[in-house]
């Protein structure tokens, strides 16, 4: 059923267009994910998101404990949509729920902070398993109960006279760094097929003028054929 839908929904597609989605799912993963906590400028939030998109990570957790995550559609422009941004946001602080729930995925927790047992950028063991990188504040960085839920804590090598970099610029140096090596391991990083079919639905979904009545037409069809 689920085929029969893709293939009725490419028929009003361009070639063009389709080749452009199946290209860019081949280069989706969610072996990295990434996790925003309490990100207040919407600058740096809208940033990280259109990094995330760009490099082909699609999961963005976002945790909001004593600030709203805003998105600045100038700066995102228009990668949101093909993300899916999962928001942790039901109770006072919401970080251990959220990282709980990411250990319940398989995701080791990476705290992106300088910490006395942290590993370089390049050092770090991709081959450990899914991996969710941690961003923090732009003012205090992550909280404590990242510290004590952290699996491993990352730090980007700096050699000038700055001890750390802007969150946005920070999450491009290592969503790329990681998802370059990702690409160049033996690692099986890309979407399993269940998973990737249902994201390239969505994206026809986003995509095609009036979908949700051609998605109805399509099922009376089949209904008729039962």
């Amino acid at each position: 059923m689920k085929q029969a839908l893709i293939e009725f929904l490419q028929d009003v597609m361009t070639e063009d267009r389709k080749d452009l989605m199946l290209n860019i799912l081949h280069q989706r993963t969610r072996y990295l994910t990434v996790v925003l906590e309490d990100i207040f400028q919407t600058q740096n939030a809208s940033a990280v998101l259109r990094s995330c998109d760009g490099f082909g990570v699609q999961d963005v957790h976002i945790i909001e404990n004593r600030n709203t995550f805003n998105i600045n559609p100038k700066v995102v422009v228009g990668t949101t949509k093909w993300l899916n941004l999962h928001r942790y946001n039901e109770k006072e602080n919401n970080t251990r729920d959220a990282l709980k729930h990411l250990k319940k995925q398989g995701y080791r927790i990476v705290a992106t902070s300088p910490h006395d047992n942290d590993v370089n950028l390049d050092d770090l063991d991709l081959n450990a398993g899914k991996t969710a990188l941690v961003f923090g504040t732009e003012l205090t960085g992550i909280s404590e109960v990242v510290k004590e839920e952290a699996d491993d804590f990352l730090k980007i090598p700096m050699y000038g006279f700055a001890e750390s970099l802007n969150i946005s610029v920070a999450a491009a140096v290592t969503i790329h760094h990681l998802t370059h090596k990702l690409r160049k391991s033996d690692i099986k990083w890309q979407l399993p097929k269940n998973e990737s079919d249902d994201l390239y639905i969505d994206w026809m979904k986003k995509s095609i003028k009036k979908s949700d009545l051609l998605i109805q037409e399509f099922y009376e069809r089949v209904g008729e054929k039962k």
